[in-house]
């Protein structure tokens, strides 16, 4: 089962206020009983359907579905005995998330087997306390027979989702790769007949520059000439290569953002940029990462995005007001690596401010970066 669920299930759905009270309820349905036996026999089977429920979230594989049994035979029991049925919401709540198919269909069905007739001899037992709940004994067993089919459809559309995610991740990579081998292989045949020329006119030049200066000069020439035509090739590779839009990741931010409900805002004091092509492609794939870290990680609920360009650098702040910055996280760890690599190359720098939420600056100075784009 999945670690983060607790005692008091968390669902977006019922408050953990709710169950709270839910937990509450039957000491007062227990000591409305006068008799000292009945009360120490309900506070023991409160008590183990709670250390049941309990060990049920850390247990693994046949356990799980004898710890469900029990919880199952204590909460009729507490409905017989007491006229207390909601116990049977919490076991509703973790037979929901079973990831097992077979398993959850056999306890989803015997559980709201076991609570429609518990309820049903209730009444037998004791018309008038029934009775007297019937609304709330309604909706439990609408809540039994509807919340764990949706917590199990929830988990596992998450599950497919992440699937998804994964899967994707693996296109881009494989996309990347093959992008990498071609722009390889057309650097090869742009470059090699033409460096292989260059380097055997070189030794014939300086084999003729003593006995025939004029075919020297000649071979110079061609070898200028040869190194033209490459540079222009390569030019052409460089500027047929696909280049990663800043304002086009940006418009991808506003959805991944907006799906994972994250209010956000962004700010271009420049609309303008004219920044090189290579710069602005390592920054739209830094900000691809950043903004990766903040929906997985930050559980944050704003976000804001400040780009602006000064006389001699490109500045990129991205802001949330989310848990904070983790330095010994991986996932983190990972995402600054990839980052401070790709920066390394245009002499760019990240640094990271984490006090109430985290704030990441992109550093990019582009007086180098033209200077390097013209060499």
């Amino acid at each position: 089962m999945q670690s983060w669920y607790t005692i008091l299930p968390k669902n977006p759905w019922i408050s953990i206020y709710v169950w709270v009270i839910f937990c509450i309820m039957p000491f007062y349905f227990i000591i409305r009983s006068f008799s000292f036996f009945e009360i120490v026999l309900g506070l023991v089977l409160i008590m183990l359907y709670f250390l049941s429920h309990y060990f049920s979230f850390y247990s693994k594989s046949g356990l799980v579905y004898m710890w469900i049994s029990f919880e199952m035979v204590l909460h009729i029991a507490m409905t017989l005995l007491y006229g207390y049925v909601y116990l049977s919401l919490f076991t509703a709540f973790f037979i929901g998330n079973i990831k097992n198919p077979v398993g959850f269909f056999i306890m989803y069905g015997l559980h709201i087997g076991f609570t429609i007739m518990s309820i049903v001899a209730g009444y037998f037992i004791d018309l008038d306390l029934f009775l007297s709940q019937t609304p709330f004994i309604i909706i439990t067993v609408v809540g039994v027979v509807l919340l764990p089919f949706s917590l199990y459809n929830r988990n596992k559309r998450e599950k497919l989702e992440g699937q998804l995610e994964t899967a994707n991740e693996r296109i881009a990579e494989l996309i990347i790769h093959e992008e990498r081998q071609r722009i390889a292989r057309d650097l090869h045949d742009t470059l090699g007949q033409k460096l292989s020329m260059i380097g055997l006119k070189s030794d014939l030049a300086s084999r003729l520059v003593s006995r025939n200066p004029e075919a020297a000069i000649q071979e110079i020439r061609d070898i200028r000439h040869t190194a033209s035509i490459a540079l222009k090739e390569v030019r052409e590779l460089v500027s047929d290569m696909r280049a990663v839009k800043l304002n086009e990741e940006l418009e991808r931010v506003k959805q991944i953002l907006k799906a994972a409900e994250i209010q956000y805002e962004i700010k271009m004091h420049s609309k303008q940029l004219h920044i090189p092509i290579l710069v602005e492609s390592v920054i739209s794939m830094c900000l691809k990462e950043a903004i990766n870290n903040v929906v997985k990680h930050s559980q944050a609920k704003i976000c804001e995005i400040t780009i602006d360009k000064r006389d001699n650098e490109m500045l990129l702040t991205v802001y949330d007001n989310g848990k904070g910055f983790n330095a010994g996280s991986e996932a983190y760890g990972n995402g600054l690596k990839g980052m401070r690599e790709r920066l390394d190359f245009i002499n760019g720098s990240v640094q990271i401010e984490s006090e109430k939420g985290t704030k990441l600056m992109i550093i990019v100075p582009l007086a180098i970066t033209h200077q390097k784009g013209n060499e």
